[in-house]
């Protein structure tokens, strides 16, 4: 039996069709089409697919067209194993919904709001996207009712167990309804995630797709990361000094090929809009326009793009990101063909570094993160061009009778040469200043600046920074390598002490020996229920780093040490105080005197008899009793 080539032939509902026409969805990707019949047909699911091959949209399409929107109580699940995932299929649920009247998602996770998730669940929800730890304290607080649950997912159920979650979610997964379907994602398949799946799927389909994606090694590849406000000032410095012939533009929808392409045009440059409302005839001019040099730039989405091939296409920006890594492909194949150079340049929001991490794990090819242009950069471009062009004219045009005017001028006005160029050049660039000047800077920001550990030239690049003000995660430059599996403490007491102080040197990373650790303490512990699982989501999820770089994590009764990466960015760290394991703060400092953290008070470390890990406050230190020997005794 044939796969399935286009949507309409998967049987989807009428509002989540027409959701993907405007979204300019056409052909299911290899996964969606093996998934979607399946999960319609209410039966349980085992995938193998990498992140990045449309796996969202296999699982969100099918499960979307079953919803009841009468039932206000959640009829979906999808567990993910860390905060930035569920808001990326909480935001793909949103979209493939537009349609859906009154439809609800609410993505729950730790560190952000209780009460407001509360609100919101008392409010009603069709689908729940939601980490394991967060998804578990609402259903034992029972303000999450799983009695309607129509489907479960696990998505990347790998991760969860890596990061230390697969308990967690087989007792969620004893939590719902007998009668629930399962779809089980997973990148790998080792035997404990098999074993999941047998003990708890039921007649399950097997799909498995292999990645066979590759790119041109003649495509020079870069990215930015970016903030969607500054979007189209970002594209308009870098297409102001990039050297190219021909551009082609990406972007997700067909509307937005209209908008962007207006808004470039305005500023200067020869634009146009393709996308699969143009009938061919329109279509054909605008390909024509372009292979002519009436047109340099073009705006289009994947459909509309498929099969485009002109030669002077030198860049191709990715101004969306994809959703697949096959859509980037295709997309950035448009460009050096036939052996010719090309360059794709990607704008990545903080919330897509995982995707672009995706597409460099199925290319094989790292994409180097590119620099804003500054404003003195193009300033510096215009007026090199502006001089070119004064030659070009020198060389191709007879200008005996403009010299005749320029005499004129110095004569009537007793002006010099100088005087009358620069008042001709001031005329001529009124309309596009060779002088650039930020109205409002690009931030290249505190979102990508790299912090290096600082002992040399070959250390990892182990931090990012986050933006404090959007409270988004920030990304660890994670490597290529395996995951590293935690080393985990024994949770047995100290023989000699309930509180016994940490001593030594913290070990490097067996993967990373390059990696210098750093020792911390965090004022949570057995006393508070916590389990070192509890503290690598935390800070894998709150601090955006993958859990390889997780050392070592010891529990005692009132506080508990964890080792990570030397370099912690101040922000984070001041972020990571705030930060709540079972509704206790973390209040992270230095431990002894390994090193000092970023913002760390000046009078030391706190020590567990002056701080009470419990309530979050510092506590008197106790005074000793009087005993025998030091009591004064009144006089009489």
């Amino acid at each position: 039996m044939n796969s399935p080539t286009r949507f309409d032939q998967l049987g989807l509902s009428e509002p989540v069709m027409q959701a993907l026409q405007e979204i300019g969805y056409e052909s299911p990707s290899p996964i969606q089409a093996a998934c979607i019949p399946y999960l319609l047909e209410g039966q349980d699911l085992l995938g193998q697919a990498q992140t990045g091959t449309g796996k969202t949209a296999a699982f969100a399409l099918p499960l979307l067209s079953k919803l009841d929107l009468s039932q206000t109580r959640p009829q979906v699940l999808v567990l993910a194993p860390t905060r930035e995932l569920a808001i990326q299929v909480a935001e793909a649920f949103q979209v493939y919904a537009r349609n859906l009247p009154g439809f609800h998602v609410l993505p729950i996770y730790g560190g952000q709001s209780l009460q407001n998730q509360l609100r919101q669940l008392q409010r009603g929800v069709h689908v729940v996207i939601g980490t394991p730890g967060r998804v578990m304290d609402h259903l034992r607080r029972k303000s999450l009712s799983l009695a309607s649950l129509k489907s479960l997912v696990l998505d990347e159920a790998d991760e969860m167990l890596r990061m230390g979650f697969i308990e967690d979610v087989e007792w969620i997964i004893q939590q719902t309804p007998a009668t629930r379907q399962i779809a089980l994602f997973s990148a790998t398949m080792p035997d404990i995630i098999r074993k999941v799946a047998r003990k708890h799927l039921k007649n399950a389909q097997e799909v498995k797709i292999e990645s066979k994606t590759t790119t041109v090694e003649t495509i020079d590849q870069r990215y930015w990361q970016v903030s969607g406000v500054h979007k189209l000032d970002a594209l308009t410095r870098i297409l102001e000094v990039e050297d190219f012939d021909a551009v082609l533009i990406f972007v997700r929808t067909k509307s937005e090929t209209v908008n962007l392409a207006e808004k470039l045009e305005a500023r200067g440059f020869a634009t146009s809009a393709l996308n699969g409302d143009m009938n061919q005839a329109h279509r054909e001019r605008t390909v024509e326009q372009l292979k002519n040099k009436k047109l340099d730039i073009v705006v289009a989405t994947d459909v509309a793009a498929r099969g485009l091939d002109v030669k002077r296409i030198t860049h191709v920006v990715n101004f969306d990101i994809p959703y697949d890594t096959e859509s980037y492909v295709h997309r950035i194949g448009r460009t050096g063909r036939a052996g010719r150079k090309g360059s794709a340049i990607l704008f990545v929001a903080p919330r897509e570094m995982r995707m672009l991490r995706a597409i460099e794990k199925a290319t094989r090819q790292t994409i180097e993160r590119m620099q804003l242009p500054t404003s003195e950069h193009v300033t510096d471009h215009r007026i090199a061009q502006f001089k070119q062009q004064i030659l070009d004219v020198i060389e191709a045009e007879d200008l005996e009778f403009y010299y005749d005017v320029v005499r004129q001028c110095k004569e009537e006005q007793n002006l010099s040469t100088s005087d009358v160029a620069a008042a001709l050049t001031f005329l001529l660039q009124k309309e596009r200043p060779l002088m650039v000047k930020d109205r409002k800077p690009v931030p290249e920001s505190r979102d990508v600046k790299e912090r290096k550990p600082p002992q040399g030239k070959d250390k990892k690049t182990v931090f990012e920074s986050r933006d404090v003000k959007e409270r988004k995660p920030s990304s660890y430059d994670k490597d290529k390598k395996p995951g590293l599996e935690l080393r985990q403490a024994k949770e047995s007491k100290p023989p000699h002490a309930k509180d016994k102080k940490i001593t030594g040197k913290p070990a490097r990373l067996k993967q990373h020996p390059d990696i210098d650790m750093v020792r911390y303490r965090i004022e949570v512990g057995r006393d508070q229920g916590v389990m070192p699982k509890d503290i690598v989501g935390a800070i894998a999820n709150e601090a955006g780093i993958d859990s390889q770089y997780i050392g070592q994590i010891k529990l005692f009764d009132s506080f508990s040490t964890i080792e990570l990466p030397h370099g912690m960015p101040k922000d984070i760290f001041q972020h990571l105080k705030k930060v709540r394991i079972r509704e206790y703060k973390l209040n992270i400092s230095a431990d002894g005197d390994e090193g000092k953290a970023p913002g760390a008070a000046a009078e030391g470390r706190r020590t567990h008899k002056e701080f009470d890990g419990k309530t979050g406050k510092k506590t008197a230190p106790k005074k000793a009793r009087p005993t025998l020997k030091t009591a004064k005794r009144k006089p009489s």
